[in-house]
């Protein structure tokens, strides 16, 4: 399928609903997003912009996974605003089927100031960075205090829910590594992963109380604006991912992605976070093994086979690592 550009006139009518008087004067593309186009559309008047998030309609095939997605968005951003966190866009209007306009499945939502933080991050001095990066973990650790009922990804409710922590990790080490070889990765080393998890299964019997995860918490979906000469957090988005998991899952992808290899960054993140576990590491390294191999995963299902290499030092370090 062609891919249909976001016209001024497309735009309108995707907007005019939500917000009644909004005249769309221009429309931008905004980065950032790996899967889905994200678009910022300008207004005159004192209208702030909004933005209008377009699910991938490159794979007709696909349309009810892309569908779902957006509600599974529309749930969470929902819950987090029960539950009084403010650091989000509004969605103001999502059809899961799209319109005669767009027939793809969109949102329209308030836009956060700022841009990426992975965008400006060299650009931070420590000050900026000690606090910025101190903010984002107070930013999670506050999702992290929605709790769930039990473990299991997030519809529009909770579904393929499992008993215990241990099930859960154990099933979605077992669904990775069944796509993990699909995708040609060497079965010795998938055996190895599995043979590893097995002998530190008890790590994830310690979480005996699932919280909400952003499960994509990194600078990416982080955003920062300038406050005067200092830098300051604006928000965050993308919440597709969100699970009811152990909290340390979702610090243990921030980690993988984003902290490991900045140990100030690191350290600013986690004292914000707060207060951890005594076995908080050691639950951290089988966690990142999981993230190594979602994301040796995601890379070779997405033609990404340059990233492989490093991808799999990263897995065999996690292997022979000692917590």
């Amino acid at each position: 399928m062609v891919e249909r550009a976001i016209t001024p006139a497309v735009a309108q009518a995707l907007v005019g609903n939500a917000v009644p008087g909004f005249r769309v004067t221009g429309v931008a593309a905004r980065g950032g997003g790996e899967v889905h186009r994200v678009y910022e559309v300008r207004g005159t008047g004192p209208d702030r912009p909004l933005v209008v998030k377009v699910y991938d309609e490159r794979w007709p095939s696909a349309a009810d996974h892309w569908r779902s997605k957006l509600c599974k968005e529309v749930f969470v951003y929902g819950l987090l605003t029960r539950h009084g966190i403010q650091a989000i866009p509004r969605v103001l209007r999502h059809e899961p089927a799209g319109v005669p306009a767009l027939p793809s499945a969109f949102a329209v939502m308030t836009v956060l100031d700022g841009q990426p933080l992975s965008t400006v991050a060299d650009q931070l001095d420590v000050r900026d960075t000690d606090r910025v990066y101190e903010h984002l973990g107070r930013l999670l650790a506050v999702v992290h205090q929605i709790r769930a009922r039990r473990w299991g990804h997030i519809a529009t409710g909770l579904v393929d829910v499992k008993p215990s922590n241990t099930a859960y990790m154990r099933d979605r080490f077992a669904t990775l590594l069944r796509r993990f070889t699909r995708l040609g990765a060497e079965r010795p080393l998938a055996d190895a992963i599995s043979r590893h998890v097995g002998r530190h299964a008890d790590l994830f019997a310690a979480c005996q109380q699932p919280t909400l995860c952003h499960n994509d918490f990194h600078q990416g979906n982080v955003l920062v604006a300038r406050d005067g000469p200092e830098w300051r957090v604006s928000g965050y988005v993308d919440v597709e991912n969100a699970v009811a998991a152990d909290p340390l899952l979702d610090l243990a992808k921030t980690d993988y992605y984003a902290l490991r290899d900045q140990t100030a960054r690191r350290r600013a993140f986690l004292r914000g976070y707060g207060s951890l576990p005594d076995d908080w590491a050691e639950r951290l390294a089988i966690y990142r093994l999981h993230h190594a191999v979602e994301f040796w995963n995601w890379s070779a299902g997405t033609g990404k086979a340059d990233l492989l290499p490093a991808i799999r030092l990263d897995v065999e370090e996690l292997l022979s690592a000692r917590p």
